[in-house]
């Protein structure tokens, strides 16, 4: 056999439930928010390195067939 409520348990708990509610949805919202920003920080950051890769790949590549290309006869070469 089970008690009937107490007239009050329904008037307190309402009001309580609902700000509890709104917290917590405030809580996950920012946390996503929190979350969709760090991953765009990180991919910007991923973003800048590979440029920089490929910005010093290309470099290397260049140097490198500057080196295989025989100097025209007569020009002095700065590398000995």
């Amino acid at each position: 056999m089970s008690l009937p409520p107490h007239p009050l348990t329904r008037s307190v708990a309402r009001p309580v439930a609902r700000p509890v509610a709104r917290l917590a949805h405030a809580w996950s919202v920012a946390l996503q928010q929190r979350a969709r920003r760090n991953a765009m920080v990180a991919l910007t950051a991923c973003t800048r390195r590979r440029a920089e890769r490929e910005e010093v790949a290309a470099f290397l590549a260049d140097r490198a067939r500057a080196r295989r290309t025989p100097a025209p006869l007569g020009s002095v070469s700065l590398h000995a």
